[in-house]
């Protein structure tokens, strides 16, 4: 199959059978692209999660985008994103003229009851993988464990604070964590140097 048919596909059926957004998405993807196609690695993975996480757009998009993009260019990321959206437009655009009356129907409405569970467990996966699979450093499960911490009073004691502030305090950290051990090394080389 031609690559970028076989994008498009791939990422319609993704965009297609996956409830819940791009967190739920995130399972489905790593399988897909990951295990089965083997487009990307694992830390492929990681890295798209974290920069579609930190930059404008659904999450999906940006994974799609990037996967598509590495694949065959810009023609790739415009046929993993096109193959990724048009189901969810198809879909709203076709029950957006009578949605009230649509969660009206009471098979609908318990369906959607169980799809709500499924798509708290999707995103519940893709965490726990993630979390095997990053690297087990002190500074990694310091700023895990207290982003966790963080998430869980906010969502408890609502306070206003944004995810957006959680994810630029953990970037700020580990970037200042890897400036300071930048500038230790640099300092232990230059006084190495010197004694030489």
């Amino acid at each position: 199959m031609p690559i970028l048919l076989d994008l498009f596909l791939t990422f319609f059926r993704v965009g297609l059978f996956t409830f819940g957004g791009g967190y739920a998405m995130i399972a489905l993807i790593e399988d897909t692209c990951v295990r089965k196609k083997r487009w990307i690695t694992h830390d492929d993975m990681m890295n798209i999660t974290v920069i579609a996480e930190t930059t404008p757009g659904p999450i999906a998009i940006n994974c799609a985008t990037f996967v598509g993009y590495k694949q065959k260019g810009a023609a790739g990321a415009a046929a993993a994103t096109l193959g990724v959206v048009l189901p969810s437009f198809c879909i709203i655009y076709l029950i957006s003229g009578f949605l009230n009356h649509f969660l009206e129907i009471t098979w609908i409405a318990n369906a959607f009851r169980g799809i709500k569970i499924a798509v708290g467990l999707l995103i519940l996966d893709a965490a726990a993988r993630m979390v095997r699979k990053m690297q087990k450093k002190k500074l990694s499960i310091a700023i895990m464990a207290c982003a966790f911490a963080a998430a869980f009073c906010v969502n408890i004691f609502p306070s206003g604070i944004s995810s957006i502030v959680l994810i630029l305090g953990g970037g700020a950290v580990s970037l200042a964590a890897f400036l300071a051990g930048k500038r230790d090394s640099a300092g232990k080389k230059g006084g190495e140097n010197g004694l030489s």
